[in-house]
């Protein structure tokens, strides 16, 4: 069974903006198009053609391309297939069942699993330490390296989730944190820097 696996940015100082959709406009020539193809999917499945080692790589390079304040780069992602997959969700369930009513909870369970039906999920991260680095390197912006990293991970989410469309991929964005964000630090030995901010769902579009 194919490990989690775990993609840091990497910098590069000749990017721009237009490297953001650089492999979308090979594809088609119509960014557009592509944006409306981007879709929340809640009928969720297994049946991806794309093999692991390419759908990581897509989501490795889209994140690497993806434009962030002072070229920081400090969108991560780790990408949950096969077994952890199914654990991530266990894990969801097994919080939400401590804190939701009993009488609530079997409907909860129900949409957990639906989401569990996926075939993987993407959890993106902000490392913090690299905010704290760039609000010390830039004392007069510090107050905005926090604000700036959020906009990161926004441009980060929809690159990958119009990229995975183009590819004929589905996605879902959820949000779990902070509630299931120590136990999954635990289980996949998560740097503890990185900040989870959300899940992307996969499935068949």
């Amino acid at each position: 069974m194919q490990e989690p696996q775990a993609i840091c940015g990497i910098k590069n100082k000749q990017r721009s903006i237009e490297h953001l959709f650089k492999g979308f406009t090979i594809m088609s020539g119509n960014v557009l198009q592509h944006l409306k193809n981007r879709r929340t999917i809640y009928a969720l499945d297994r049946d991806i053609k794309l093999g692991n080692d390419e759908l990581v790589s897509l989501i490795q390079n889209t994140i690497k391309q993806a434009p962030s304040s002072f070229n920081s780069q400090s969108s991560r992602a780790v990408v949950l297939l096969g077994k952890h997959q199914d654990r991530v969700w266990e894990i969801a369930k097994e919080t939400l069942k401590a804190i939701v009513p009993a009488d609530a909870y079997p409907a909860t369970e129900a949409k957990l699993s639906g989401f569990q039906a996926a075939y993987g999920t993407v959890l993106f991260y902000e490392d913090q330490d690299v905010v704290s680095d760039l609000q010390e390197k830039f004392a007069p912006y510090a107050e905005n390296f926090p604000i700036w990293s959020e906009h990161s991970t926004g441009m980060a989410q929809l690159a990958v989730w119009t990229a995975l469309a183009e590819h004929g991929i589905g996605a879902s964005l959820q949000h779990y944190n902070p509630l299931i964000d120590d136990k999954v630090q635990a289980e996949w030995n998560i740097p503890a820097s990185w900040k989870l901010r959300a899940r992307c769902l996969l499935a068949v579009s």
